[in-house]
This record gives structure tokens, sequence and C-alpha cells, in this order.
């Protein structure tokens, strides 16, 4: 398999890492947000090398997505997260990816104000008490060129979890003539494993988590 198919393979993480990083951000900023939360330092000391290599990868905020859906009695409610941070340490030589992110509770979005007040609430995600959800991703298996399944912990509502994502990628070219990555993953996760149980069983156990994301290559 050659070195370009490789590669593509590991950044196939960053279906995760929705990065609103901006262009002119240090490498020691990258890791900034992440400075307090329970991860390894090492993951951290290998971020900040890998965006001194040239080796991080980052999310084009306007044109990725992350949310999530949940059916319910009033129909299926559908949530957006607008802030999020994260980031890639790829090396290539060992083929290893390392991918964090965290996201902004208090960003989310619905159709509704009256939906988006409870879910912000204690009742379901607590953006007080919680104000972000961490995830730390710890490996793939792949399915085929284009297509994985990605495990990694993740923190919501105070509660971590190991979840897996399938993903698919597609390689496409911008106006701009800039080579990107195209990534769509999903994954469905029960609420009440984070300790959400209001409205049960009324407002379903089952959450889908949605994910596009565009990725490319992070220039310090």
């Amino acid at each position: 398999m050659t070195n370009f198919v490789t590669n593509m393979k590991s950044v196939l993480i960053l279906f995760l890492l929705s990065i609103s990083l901006p262009s002119f951000a240090s490498s020691e900023d990258l890791c900034a947000p992440f400075k307090d939360a329970k991860i390894d330092q090492n993951l951290l000391s290998m971020m900040l090398q890998a965006a001194r290599d040239g080796d991080l990868y980052r999310i084009k905020p306007g044109s990725s997505k992350m949310g999530f859906c949940v059916d319910s009695p009033l129909g299926k409610v559908e949530g957006e997260f607008r802030d999020f941070m994260g980031g890639l340490a790829l090396k290539d030589a060992q083929h290893q990816g390392t991918a964090m992110v965290t996201i902004n509770v208090d960003s989310l979005e619905t159709d509704s104000a009256v939906i988006e007040s409870m879910l912000k609430s204690d009742s379901f995600f607590d953006s007080e008490q919680h104000p972000e959800i961490l995830f730390v991703s710890t490996g793939m298996e792949w399915i085929s060129d284009e297509k994985a399944v990605i495990q990694g912990n993740l923190t919501l509502h105070g509660i971590t979890k190991a979840v897996a994502f399938y993903v698919i990628l597609q390689k496409v070219k911008s106006e701009q003539g800039e080579e990107t990555l195209s990534v769509k993953a999903t994954t469905t996760i029960q609420r009440s494993e984070f300790g959400m149980y209001t409205l049960s069983p009324l407002v379903n156990d089952r959450v889908s988590l949605c994910m596009m994301i565009d990725a490319y290559r992070y220039k310090s």
C-alpha cells in the first residue's frame, strides 16, 4: 500500500477533530484547552511536537459540523455544537496518530429555544456543571481503504465511556485546488450510560452522534 494511502488512513481519526484554530495560533496555543483536562501529558507533548514538525492536522470550521439526534414524542430532536477545538498528532514513520477534541456544551444550538435551554440544563447536558465534552482516541480498525472503526474515550456529563465511530473518507479538491479530506462519522450511544435519565422512556435512550469534517494539514 502506498505511503499516501497509509497517511490518509491515519488522518481518518480527524472525524472527531472539529478544530476551530486560527491560522496564526502558535503550537503552544494548540494544547491550551487540554491543559487542565485529565489527559496524559505525554499526549500533549506529542501534539505540540507534531505542530512544530508539520505533522498536525486541523479542521475547516466553516464547512465542518458536529451534532446529534434523538427521537422523542415531539419527533426527532437535532442539535449542533458550534464551538469545538482539538488536533491530531500524526507521525508518518510509525503510522500512529493521537486525537483529542474538546467541545463547548453551551455552544449547542437547536431549532427550538425551549428545547435548547432544556438540553443545556441539569436535566440533560448540564452545561454549568459540565461545560465541556472531551474525546481522546485510542485506536482504529480498518474495514477497507476508505472505511474504518475508530475507538476512543468520550467524557460527557462528567462520565467517561469507551465509544466507537464508523467513518468514511473521501479525497476531494477545493475550489482553490487545495487537497482536503472529507470525513463522515457516526455512532450511537446510550444517554443513560452518561447519567442522563430525564424523560425516560419518553425520550429515546439511544442518541446518534453525526459528524461531517473537512480536514487539512496545519501550518504553524
